[in-house]
């Protein structure tokens, strides 16, 4: 079953990737937000980066084209056409349960519903609605254009047929399903990244290390397109506190919680590229000061 039309909560960095996505992929987007203006934000955004892929020739249609398939809502009205839920707002667990509360009073039966959390587990936001068996967990990274892989996670009460759908629905939007089977807090990819990047933050609070030369070296060593820093700026070092957070209270293991300097800057409002400073200054086009 090929998915026609899908309701995204939330048109931040995750959410509005995810409508491009889809949008690129042919589906219909209504892209959810209560606030105009992170709206307007993200239709620019998915129009500059939707030219980007059409000018290198990564995707055949025009960024109009892409564009004219998302449709700006500020209410669920439209909620009911939806074959697919898909949440992606800030790591609260209250927030996202509220959430799904709203997209299961709204959804049709044989919807399914979706979170794109990155470490709260899926058994958790499915016990607040009626359907526990077609809510999953699709977990994009950041960027999601550009990045290839998706998590596809079971709750304990997950259908196979859900999953299944989960996949197919991956596959739909050119992305590679990377299926997770038990539902724990930070599924398989997080779980891996998280311990390192912890490590190299508290490198740089012991001064072993900079930010500049951790990154380089990771770059330059390990293949990454992007360094740890580089990339928690881009996410947002308030996205990357709340997962951590999460995963440490699910999981009461000291190895996910937040390092000393992390808390110190979301405290300060340093949370990257979004406020102008994190790990990294930026200038108000976004580009990096001395990069």
């Amino acid at each position: 079953m090929t998915v026609d039309r899908v309701f995204i909560v939330g048109s931040g960095l995750m959410g509005s990737g995810i409508a491009q996505v889809c949008a690129q992929s042919g589906i219909e987007v209504f892209l959810y937000d209560i606030d105009a203006e992170n709206l307007r934000k993200a239709l620019k955004s998915i129009e500059w980066s939707a030219n980007k892929f059409f000018e290198k020739g990564k995707i055949e249609e025009d960024a109009a084209t892409v564009v004219e398939r998302i449709r700006t809502v500020s209410d669920f009205s439209r909620a009911g056409e939806a074959d697919l839920f898909i949440e992606a707002v800030f790591e609260r667990l209250k927030l996202k349960q509220e959430i799904f509360q709203k997209m299961d009073e709204a959804a049709r039966p044989g919807a399914l519903i979706a979170s794109n959390t990155s470490a709260i587990p899926i058994t958790e936001l499915a016990a607040v609605t009626g359907r526990p068996e077609q809510v999953l967990g699709l977990h994009f990274f950041s960027p999601v254009p550009m990045m290839a892989a998706v998590e596809v996670i079971k709750g304990i009460a997950t259908t196979d047929e859900t999953a299944g759908r989960g996949r197919d629905f991956v596959c739909q939007v050119g992305k590679e399903p990377i299926m997770v089977n038990r539902d724990v807090a930070g599924f398989v990819i997080n779980r891996i990244n998280f311990p390192s990047t912890i490590e190299a933050m508290n490198l740089v609070e012991q001064g072993v290390a900079t930010v500049e030369d951790i990154d380089k070296g990771l770059r330059l060593a390990s293949g990454r397109k992007m360094g740890i820093f580089e990339t928690g700026d881009m996410v947002g070092l308030d996205v990357t506190y709340g997962a951590m957070m999460a995963m440490y209270q699910e999981t009461c293991d000291s190895r996910f919680y937040p390092p000393l300097l992390l808390r110190r800057k979301v405290k300060a409002g340093h949370l990257g590229r979004k406020t102008g400073k994190g790990w990294y200054e930026y200038n108000e086009d976004g580009t990096r000061k001395g990069g």
